[in-house]
């Protein structure tokens, strides 16, 4: 079954601005833990980058999944300014572990990571952090000591 996957940055509504980063049981807590049911049932896989303005989020899935859990994104009230960075198919997943998941990261992060290259969701090894880095490279960083924790 062929694997897809979308990419995108929005600003955050005010009242998930407004909420504590990193604070656990908050509203932006409530929200993922929906999209996670959600998204086991769609076979949807992701995460959620916040920086405690903006979003960054990468899905994949199966193609039926994949769309009805980003149609659920487009019509949330939790955000605006939808920018879609990237959408297309994978050969594999990429982010396997978490049916949703949000992870905080610096301000100066999410900016570099929603201005970098996702054509065709490349990864190139070794990559890391490096001024080449290209989107997945630059998520994959950021998501590897959480995935490794598991």
């Amino acid at each position: 079954m062929p694997i897809r996957a979308v990419v995108y940055t929005s600003e955050a509504a005010a009242d998930i601005a407004a909420s504590r980063l990193g604070q656990t049981g908050g509203k932006l807590c409530e929200i993922v833990d929906d999209a996670a049911r959600f998204n086991r049932n769609a076979g949807v896989t992701g995460v959620l980058l916040f920086d405690g303005a903006r979003f960054v989020q990468y899905m994949e899935g199966p193609d039926d999944g994949l769309l009805v859990a980003y149609s659920r994104v487009l019509g949330a009230s939790s955000h605006c300014g939808v920018i879609e960075l990237q959408r297309g198919r994978v050969g594999q997943r990429r982010l396997p572990f978490w049916p949703m998941r949000w992870l905080p990261v610096e301000p100066t992060e999410l900016r570099r990571m929603a201005g970098a290259d996702w054509t065709g969701f490349v990864q190139r090894e070794g990559a890391g952090a490096s001024a080449t880095a290209t989107g997945m490279d630059l998520l994959r960083a950021l998501v590897e000591p959480y995935a490794a924790a598991l």
